[in-house]
């Protein structure tokens, strides 16, 4: 992110405290589960290590209440490793985001998502709004085709059940029901080639001068 003062920084450092998950489907993915804190503050990072170890301090002497949440061993050589070529990793997940973009830009059913000016996006995702009621079955003839797509997120989370407790029967957030009715994620990884992005690219075209 670039400030106004023309000061950069990355993903994760700019509040008091940053996360980052490390999923395998992640820019900077273990094969497993895991996932970081980051923090410039000394007492903050104490404390987090603490919480992710028990408690501890020193060994077998709780200070507070914590949780086991180290992070595995193995999983950490992974990173070690990865880690050294994530620039490499968000330059390739722009690459077929940008092929994304200019393959589809005239679809007038979809929209691409928006870059902001002043950050480099890292990509997670690649999710498109498709306009019209036919996101579903966009998604059902990429699966037909082979080419796998997802629907994050299908429901808002004041419908959750987990949530709906706390929720008034009449709430409603009519944006974020349409973006839950509308949006699809195309594959973006970091190892994509151009015959793959090509497939991608032109199974969405196909799609949209057939109906």
């Amino acid at each position: 992110y670039t400030f106004s003062d023309g000061k950069q920084m990355k993903t994760g450092t700019i509040g008091h405290i940053g996360t980052t998950s490390f999923f395998p489907s992640k820019n900077l993915g273990c094969y497993g589960d895991g996932g970081a804190l980051m923090t410039r503050d000394e007492t903050l990072a104490k404390k987090i290590r603490m919480i992710a170890n028990h408690g501890q301090l020193k060994k077998y002497h709780h200070e507070i209440t914590g949780v086991n949440s180290r992070l595995d061993t193995i999983q950490a050589a992974i990173l070690d490793v990865k880690l050294k070529y994530l620039d490499d990793y968000i330059q390739a997940r722009n690459d077929m985001a940008t092929y994304y973009d200019e393959s589809l830009k005239d679809i007038e059913q979809l929209e691409t998502p928006r870059r902001s000016a002043n950050s480099d996006h890292v990509f997670h995702q690649y999710t498109l709004k498709v306009k019209g009621g036919k996101r579903d079955a966009l998604k059902e003839y990429l699966a037909g085709l082979g080419i796998p797509s997802m629907v994050y997120y299908p429901l808002p989370l004041y419908e959750q059940n987990a949530f709906k407790e706390f929720v008034a029967p009449d709430f409603h957030l009519s944006i974020t029901e349409e973006l839950c009715q509308s949006v699809l994620s195309l594959p973006i990884h970091t190892e994509g080639n151009h015959d793959e992005m090509a497939f991608i690219g032109d199974s969405v075209k196909r799609f949209f001068k057939n109906i």
